[in-house]
C-alpha cells in the first residue's frame, strides 16, 4: 500500500488505544524556524500527555506518512521545497515522488484511510468573500462532506466568510457543534458572531455523536467540534476588525487572488498585530489539541 502508517500508530489502533491526527502545514509552512519544529513537538506532546498517540501526517518522497519519527518531523519543519499539499494534490505528489505538507483536507483524507477517527487542528478553510464574484471555496468543505472524522477546530479563518461558510456546512450535511459554548469560533476570536445549534459539553458527549453516526449510517460525513479560544488568549476583536479591514483593502490593492489570498490576510494579521494574531492562533490549537486526545480516549472506551 502507499500509506505509511509508523509502527506506534498502528500498534495503538490495533489495540484500540486514543490516536489523534495532525496536520503538517502548521509546521512547514504557519511558523517560522525553528520555532516551527519547537511547536510541532509541543503538539506531539501535549497529546501524550493527556494519553493518545499523535500521528503527525505529511508526504515523503512521494509515501504519505501517518505518524512522523524524530527525523521526519524535523525535515518537515527544516528542509526547503516543502510542498502544501491538498487531498487535491495527494495523487500527483505520490506519482511525482515529491515531498509535502498535508493541509486539513489532506490531512483528514489520509488519517481516515488509516482509520483514525479523531483530529486536530487550528482552523478551517471556507467560503471566501466575495464569493459571488470569485467561487472561491476551501476543498476542506467538500472533503469533509464525504469523510467520517471528528475533527476539533476553532471554527474557521476569521478572514473568510463565516456565515456562507456556516451556510454551506448545512448544505453539505456537515454536523457543527460548539464545544462548551452556543457561539461559532471564530479563529482568532472566542465569538464569530454567529451562533451554533448544538452544543457539547464533555469528550463523552462527542465520542456518543460519534457513535449515533456510524449507527445511523446515513452518511460518511464529518463530525466538527468547534472549540473557542480562551477569551483571555484571543486576538483583541477591536484590534481584530481594524487590521483585518486594512488587511483586506491591502489585498486587493495589491491584486492578490485566488490561493494567495489567504496567506496574505494571515500574514498581515501577524505582521501588524505584532505577533498577537499568531499568538492566539497557537493557543486555540493548543486546546484542540488536548481536546482532541480527550475525546480520542472516549471514543476508545467501550
Amino acid at each position: 500500500m502507499v500509506l505509511v502508517v509508523s509502527e506506534e500508530v498502528r500498534e495503538a489502533l490495533d489495540s484500540r488505544r486514543p490516536v489523534v491526527a495532525l496536520e503538517s502545514t502548521i509546521i512547514a509552512h504557519g511558523l517560522p524556524r525553528p520555532r516551527n519544529l519547537r511547536m510541532a513537538r509541543e503538539l506531539e506532546e501535549a497529546v501524550r500527555r493527556e494519553g493518545a498517540v499523535p500521528a503527525t501526517i505529511a508526504v515523503l518522497d512521494g509515501r504519505p506518512h501517518v505518524g512522523l519519527g524524530k527525523e521526519q518531523l524535523e525535515r518537515v519543519a527544516g528542509e526547503d521545497g516543502i510542498r502544501k499539499l491538498g487531498h487535491r494534490d495527494l495523487p500527483l505528489a505520490v506519482a511525482a515522488g515529491a515531498s509535502g505538507a498535508t493541509t486539513v483536507s489532506a490531512t483528514a483524507a489520509l488519517a481516515a484511510g488509516a482509520g483514525i477517527r479523531v483530529f486536530a487542528t487550528g482552523g478551517l478553510g471556507g467560503v471566501h468573500r466575495e464569493w459571488t464574484v470569485t467561487q472561491d471555496e476551501s476543498a476542506d468543505l467538500g472533503l469533509l462532506a464525504r469523510t467520517r472524522i471528528t475533527v476539533v477546530c476553532a471554527g474557521v479563518k476569521s478572514i473568510l466568510d463565516v456565515p456562507a461558510t456556516l451556510q454551506r456546512l448545512e448544505t453539505l450535511g456537515v454536523a457543527v457543534a460548539g464545544y462548551g459554548t452556543d457561539r461559532f469560533p471564530g479563529f482568532y476570536l472566542s465569538d464569530s458572531g454567529q451562533p451554533v445549534d448544538w452544543t457539547l459539553r464533555t469528550p463523552e458527549q462527542v465520542a456518543a455523536v460519534m457513535r449515533a453516526q456510524d449507527a445511523l449510517g446515513v452518511s460518511e460525513s464529518a463530525l466538527i467540534v468547534a472549540n473557542p479560544v480562551p477569551v483571555e488568549e484571543q486576538l483583541d476583536p477591536e484590534v481584530h476588525a481594524r487590521v483585518l479591514a486594512d488587511a483586506l483593502r491591502a489585498c486587493a490593492e495589491s491584486g492578490v487572488t485566488g490561493q494567495a489570498v489567504t496567506p496574505f490576510l494571515l500574514d498581515h494579521l501577524v505582521r501588524h498585530t505584532d505577533g498577537a494574531s499568531l499568538s492566539a492562533n497557537l493557543a486555540a490549537v493548543r486546546g484542540n489539541v488536548r481536546l482532541a486526545a480527550r475525546v480520542a480516549a472516549a471514543w476508545t472506551q467501550v
